[in-house]
């Protein structure tokens, strides 16, 4: 960056970059750890049993439709589990960035965007149409077949169906949930009854046409509509959760490797982890289906929920921008640490901060009308030209998408096309850290990895200081958008994770906590959990 920045502009942007710091950092990882022992043991808000208590296998087999409801976009497509490789296992390892194809095949995936007309309508409009989307696919799967005209049913009476659903739900067993208030952007705020409104959605592409026509149909269409199978709901999950199970079963894990923790950065961010019954409110455990036969089971943390972000307001790390996102947004107050580190909302931290700054030196009048609108800078648009163009590409697109009320030339010099450029990459840096100083908090307060608290050094010298020479490999399994394609991101989260963990305690010398992509997590992830249960039911 150039010496041109005035004192008042570094003052400002210290806001955001005060706290990208190896103390802070731990400072903060091990107030998150406490904040989520404490919220795990009595919030009932916060750190959700799940039904799954158990682990895929690596040898689940079977056929089954995948449907991925994200904050974005919704997916659906077919998976066949392969079960155990015959040809030995494959092991964990940071420099293997794809999952192996042999133990799954996939077929007919589509994408839909999710319109914000769907977000906003009624309930039942937004699963109508997920059920349009499932028959469409179940449609062209059939229609794919080399099967004999004579077959009627070539994927059975009943389709099994596992879902992925990117949001805050209630359940008590893994076919069933209740989906809470979504957030993102949709207007859902009421208890729903999910398998209910899924199969709602589908059962009106299960009505028989007749071989007359009735009802209304195209004669074209008659055949295909009258020939879908039911579907039976065998798992309902979160996108964390999935991401989790997704890697678990893929690569079949070395003696000293194994997923501790599944991670979702896209349009929002959650964490999921395994987590023992007796550290949890007794509520929660009371709604598991056999309490008595389970140790531990895999938490939906809900990390970004009101309440998580305290350790970020006993820091001070909030800045007046995360602030006023907060409260302009569509739930002010829902989910604060959402709001300052994922993919729906750094593009506005981004403007709120160039706009104030640049206010503040030159005038408000000085601001391009495009600039001062809610939502004008996509991440997307941070993500794909600010964080990769060169400076005269960068300074076309910003007077392109931005231009002023007399010229964009006017407006867009080449100070603030760097002001620009620096905000986003010191907002794109925050998320990265305080994402990392979570993950850090997350497994300390399940015990798999430590972070020193006073005494704690004192109390260990009088005790056993045996270290184990193996290392032990605890992978993330993380999916999303923001920490797969925003440039930087990725690495910036593994560095700081990497340096906090050594940072935290010498305990943790044996440990490597690994960030591992668990590519298409949520898709795939829905089908092995409708593959697992018989184990979990």
């Amino acid at each position: 960056m150039s010496n041109n920045k005035s004192a008042f502009t570094k003052k400002e942007l210290s806001a955001l970059s005060d706290c990208i710091n190896g103390n802070t950092l731990l400072d903060l990882a091990t107030r998150f750890s406490d904040t989520y022992r404490d919220l795990a043991k009595h919030s009932v808000e916060h750190f959700l049993v799940t039904p799954v208590t158990a682990l895929p296998t690596g040898k689940e087999k079977g056929r089954f439709l995948s449907i991925d409801v994200g904050g974005t976009n919704l997916r659906v497509g077919f998976i066949e589990l392969l079960g155990e490789l015959e040809n030995g296992t494959t092991t964990f390892s940071a420099e293997v960035p794809k999952l192996p194809k042999s133990k799954i095949k996939r077929s007919h995936d589509r994408a839909w965007p999710i319109e914000d007309h769907l977000k906003m309508d009624q309930a039942e409009d937004l699963f109508s149409w997920i059920g349009d989307c499932i028959a469409e696919v179940i449609s062209d799967y059939l229609d794919d077949l080399h099967s004999s005209e004579s077959v009627e049913s070539p994927l059975g009476d009943e389709l099994l169906l596992g879902i992925t659903f990117s949001f805050p739900m209630a359940q008590t067993c893994l076919s069933e949930a209740t989906l809470l208030p979504m957030g993102k952007g949709f207007a859902i705020t009421s208890d729903l009854d999910l398998k209910k409104m899924l199969l709602a959605g589908y059962a009106h592409h299960l009505v028989d046409s007749g071989v007359n026509g009735e009802n209304g149909h195209a004669p074209n269409k008659k055949r295909r509509i009258s020939r879908l199978p039911r579907i039976r709901i065998a798992a309902i999950t979160n996108d964390t959760v999935a991401t989790f199970a997704s890697l678990a079963y893929t690569v079949k894990a070395a003696p000293n490797s194994r997923v501790a923790m599944g991670l979702i950065v896209g349009t929002g961010t959650n964490a999921t982890v395994p987590m023992n019954i007796e550290e949890l409110h007794p509520s929660k455990i009371k709604e598991l289906a056999n309490p008595e036969g389970v140790e531990t089971i895999v938490i939906n943390t809900e990390w970004t929920i009101r309440g998580t972000d305290k350790p970020l307001i006993d820091l001070n790390i909030k800045t007046k921008w995360d602030l006023e996102l907060d409260r302009n947004s569509d739930a002010p107050g829902f989910q604060p640490f959402e709001y300052m580190t994922s993919g729906r909302y750094l593009g506005e931290i981004v403007r709120l901060t160039f706009v104030d700054i640049v206010s503040q030196e030159a005038g408000q009048e000085t601001i391009p009308p495009s600039l001062t609108t809610r939502n004008a800078i996509p991440t997307r648009f941070l993500s794909e030209v600010v964080a990769r163009a060169d400076d005269e590409t960068l300074t076309a697109e910003l007077r392109k998408n931005y231009a002023s009320i007399k010229s964009s030339a006017e407006f867009w010099t080449p100070e603030r096309v760097e002001l620009m450029t620096e905000i986003a990459y010191i907002v794109q840096q925050r998320s990265s850290a305080l994402i990392a100083a979570a993950c850090v908090g997350l497994l300390d307060s399940v015990h798999d990895i430590r972070i020193d608290r006073p005494g704690q050094i004192e109390a260990e010298k009088n005790g056993n200081t045996h270290k184990d020479t193996k290392i032990e490999e605890l992978v993330v399994a993380y999916a999303g958008g923001t920490i797969s394609q925003y440039p930087e991101w990725l690495g910036t989260c593994q560095r700081w994770i990497d340096t906090l963990v050594r940072k935290a305690s010498s305990a943790n010398d044996s440990k490597r906590v690994v960030l591992q992509e668990a590519l298409d997590g949520g898709i795939i992830g829905a089908g092995v959990l409708a593959g697992m249960t018989d184990d979990i039911a």
